[in-house]
């Protein structure tokens, strides 16, 4: 299932040969640096099960980011439901990303957070769409602002899944952005 495509990216669900990718990303200790664990093969391969799941069963979750010159997985971009209850509303989306570190540096979640953003709003008819991050996390934060999103200071807020083993994780930070702040790319490319 393809979700969507960019000038050099393809988004879509995942793929069982797609599994060495997700063990990577999850294991990673640059890519999970934010993060209170990292995951285990086994960890990873049923985190990825539930998420091509929900996406299947929803048309949410964190999809698949794939370049379209090799068709080789480099990370994951999606939208999902916050389940952060009560931080956030039930039916607040977020948008996140991870990807492999050897492709760091090239704009492509950029590239693909910003056309999910223009899924979100037109296709999905989201009023809102919002992200959070680790305070610390300066990698994250500037696609944060790459694509558009204002830092809500008065919605920042402590994590309430990461564990007191973790105090340095927990304080997160909120991005927003509204349907009629958001700029489609197709706009920005003229």
């Amino acid at each position: 299932m393809i979700i969507l495509e960019t000038p050099r990216l393809t988004v879509r669900n995942w793929r069982d040969d797609d599994r060495d990718l997700f063990r990577e990303i999850n294991a990673d200790a640059k890519v999970m640096e934010f993060f209170a664990q990292r995951r285990s093969h086994a960890e990873a391969d049923a985190m990825m099960d539930k998420v091509r799941r929900l996406i299947t069963e929803t048309g949410y979750g964190f999809f698949a980011v794939e370049l379209q010159e090799t068709g080789e997985a480099i990370g994951f971009c999606g939208l999902a439901p916050a389940n952060i209850e009560p931080v956030l509303p039930e039916d607040t989306i977020e948008i996140g990303w991870r990807m492999a570190t050897r492709f760091w540096g090239n704009g492509y979640m950029t590239e693909a957070a910003l056309s999910l953003l223009d899924y979100a709003f037109a296709e999905k008819k989201l009023d809102e769409v919002v992200s959070f991050a680790v305070a610390g996390n300066l990698r994250s934060r500037a696609v944060m602002k790459r694509i558009g999103m204002v830092h809500d200071e008065s919605a920042d807020f402590d994590h309430p899944r990461v564990p007191d083993s973790h105090p340095h994780l927990q304080r997160h930070v909120l991005y927003r952005i509204a349907a009629a702040a958001h700029r489609p790319v197709a706009a920005a490319r003229s």
